[in-house]
């Protein structure tokens, strides 16, 4: 049986180099050591915050050192537990950064409140001093979560819990990552291989049915099996953001949650709203994948199939061809973009491989002094490539906002953060396009779009419409049991899918498996991304005079609110027909597909 790799296997060039951040783990040790000095120099401007504003910019800087320094300790930590998250120094190093780092929390829990304990309108005189210039927002912010801010005191103890709370994500990550172990597959030769997180999607790509069903049965029949450890570890994660909501005085999870980035409720509403208006483009899509399948009804585990046979040649895409495509496509974003993109490669901002222990999935993360570092596990197929533009997209607004933005106003917001990703890879798809020199491939890549609409528009809304109804369980206090979850996500999968589908109930577990269910309403943030990014690649396709607003966009980190940033550029989510544009075009894609099928009759099933 072929194994995953263990990661001293894997070449170096493949590999992230985290020596920008600390060169040894000695090195990570004695910055760890002088959090403590850093934080007594940010001490000593407790009970003085009124005096003058260059004392509270002062205090300001001193806060944002003692941020910075904790959150490279953390970055460097975090990375390096998920090269292996079975091993056990790495585990225990970033034990030691997070459990300080909600000390921490706990020490410097005085300073809002403070500030918030002067009156307004001397904190409104104060925000004019050019010293708080660059912490002006912060405190206009401040002055708006003034309502949800507790006393000193109680700031402390949530401060000092922080890292309580965050435990069942925890348990989650660990378990998910480094103790699943799940059955052989044999591939489509009969050859048996090893299941894992990085491969189960190649499995579900399989052209051969039994392939398909086998991968997706061991996966969800593992999570089956600990249901209730993993209900355990979601009503844990549920029950500390409820918690904190009513600590914080505000009427429901899903309030406070909007609150920070002041999101209105309407948005979130917006999304399930809209998509289930929507229900009949994604009925449509399914009823045609079933087609073209000639199944007379689809499992779950047939929604990866490919509508085409796909030659092992054609979806083996060697890493240096992705990156090549990938440079390629962002070519209308400017000379800059594409510099930072090779400096990615370059400088091995980019973890590539799966090994054994690796944390599953994909991401770009880092911190202000860091490089926007990226994890993923590529695989060699075109899904993958697109992995791979969808976070560079991530780190090079990262990247951008870094450059532009001063630490305190680089933050990019989380609403705003699939946006970038999201425009990279419709770029890539438009670069496919335009290079595709036969029917085949240009119908792969309209099958590839329509899966986009279907994973991301309607599988995040109803993964958004699913948090939803878990929150207003666990608002009523009633604890979240297995039973019921799968009870409730197996209902939501068939309203979303429709009778195209037939479930053996083994769908009803994947909830166990989500792991941004953890994140705290996250993932409608997918879905106006989603819409968001197809408007802003209409306008660069059609406006070359709209590439620096884009640019600035991307480099405006956290100087405003979101909703402001995005209405600089001419989109309002807020809007009944924010959806209007990405739902036509989902439906055009489906029209594409029907026509190419019908027209050129270029599928053969090969089962």
């Amino acid at each position: 049986m072929k194994e995953c790799p263990r990661r001293s296997e894997i070449s170096e060039e493949m590999k992230w180099d985290l020596s920008p951040l600390y060169a040894d783990l000695a090195a990570w040790d004695k910055d760890f050591k002088s959090l403590d000095r850093v934080l007594e120099h940010f001490m000593l401007f407790k009970g003085r915050l009124g005096e003058s504003a260059d004392l509270l910019a002062k205090a300001f800087d001193a806060s944002d050192a003692l941020d910075r320094l904790a959150e490279k300790l953390e970055t460097f930590a975090h990375h390096k537990s998920d090269e292996d998250c079975a091993n056990s120094a790495n585990l225990a190093r970033l034990e030691r950064i997070s459990t300080k780092s909600a000390e921490l929390e706990g020490m410097t829990a005085w300073f809002f409140p403070e500030i918030l304990a002067l009156p307004e309108a001397r904190i409104l005189d104060m925000i004019k001093s050019p010293s708080l210039a660059p912490y002006a927002k912060t405190l206009k912010d401040l002055l708006r979560e003034k309502e949800h801010m507790l006393s000193e005191p109680e700031e402390r103890i949530l401060g000092l819990a922080s890292d309580l709370f965050s435990s069942p994500h925890g348990i989650f990550s660990v378990l998910n990552d480094a103790d699943l172990r799940f059955s052989a597959v044999r591939d489509a030769d009969g050859a048996e291989k090893e299941l894992t997180h990085g491969n189960y999607i190649k499995f579900l790509e399989s052209e051969n049915r039994e392939v398909r069903k086998s991968a997706f049965l061991a996966m969800h029949g593992k999570y089956s099996e600990l249901r209730n450890t993993f209900a355990a570890a979601l009503d844990g994660m549920v029950k500390g953001y409820v918690l904190n909501s009513k600590l914080r005085k505000y009427p429901k999870a899903l309030s406070a949650a909007l609150h920070s980035e002041d999101i209105p409720i309407e948005v979130f509403d917006n999304v399930i709203v809209s998509t289930r208006n929507n229900l009949h483009l994604l009925h449509r899509c399914m009823n045609l994948r079933q087609s073209l399948l000639k199944l007379d009804k689809m499992g779950y585990f047939d929604l990866r199939a490919p509508l085409l046979p796909i030659p092992a040649a054609e979806d083996s895409i060697a890493w240096d061809s992705a990156r090549m495509a990938v440079s390629a496509s962002v070519e209308i974003l400017g000379g800059d973009y594409v510099e930072g993109v090779s400096r990615a490669f370059d400088m091995r901002w980019i973890d590539a491989l799966e090994n054994r222990g690796k944390r599953s999935g994909a991401y770009s993360g880092g911190c202000y002094d860091s490089p926007p570092y990226i994890l993923m596990n590529y695989a060699a197929s075109l899904e993958d490539v697109f992995t791979l533009a969808h976070e560079l997209g991530h780190s090079m607004n990262s990247l951008l906002s870094n450059r532009k933005q001063t630490y305190h106003s680089s933050d990019i917001s989380i609403f705003l953060g699939e946006i970038a990703s999201n425009v990279n890879e419709l770029l890539l798809h438009d670069y496919y396009e335009r290079n595709a020199d036969d029917k085949r491939l240009r119908f792969r890549l309209l099958c590839k779009l329509a899966d986009e609409f279907r994973c991301v528009l309607y599988r995040q809304a109803m993964f958004s419409e699913f948090e939803k109804e878990i929150y207003e369980i666990r608002d009523s206090g009633e604890p979240l049991q297995a039973d019921m979850l799968c009870e409730n996500y197996s209902k939501l999968c068939a309203e979303y899918h429709g009778d195209a589908l037939k479930d053996g109930g083994e769908i009803a577990i994947e909830w166990a498996r989500i792991p941004h269910f953890y994140y705290n309403f996250y993932v409608f943030k997918y879905v106006t991304g989603f819409a968001a990014a197809m408007k802003i690649f209409a306008r660069l396709k059609s406006d070359p005079s709209f590439l620096p607003r884009y640019l600035d966009f991307l480099s405006a980190g956290s100087s405003d609110l979101p909703m402001n940033l995005l209405g600089k550029i001419g989109i309002y989510p807020d809007k009944d027909d924010f959806f209007k544009e990405a739902f036509e075009k989902f439906d055009e894609v489906l029209t594409g597909i029907e026509k190419d099928f019908n027209s050129d009759n270029i599928v053969s099933r090969v089962s």
